[in-house]
């Protein structure tokens, strides 16, 4: 999968009307703020490589 760069404004204004959203224009940039930090988090998750031995627990407990 290609690596595509996302407008984040674009993306908030078509997901607030997707789920009927009224998102006020004073509060826009903060929420596209924040989705900016959770695609560097998500980022960081989803380059750190795992090694091929490592397989999924069928339960997950603490």
């Amino acid at each position: 999968m290609e690596n595509q760069q996302i407008d984040l404004k674009i993306y908030v204004e078509q997901m607030a009307l997707l789920v009927d959203l009224n998102l006020r224009e004073e509060y826009k940039d903060g929420v596209v703020a924040n989705f900016e930090k959770i695609k560097n988090i998500a980022k960081l998750v989803n380059d750190f490589e795992l090694p091929e031995e490592i397989e999924v627990a069928p339960i997950f407990e603490p």
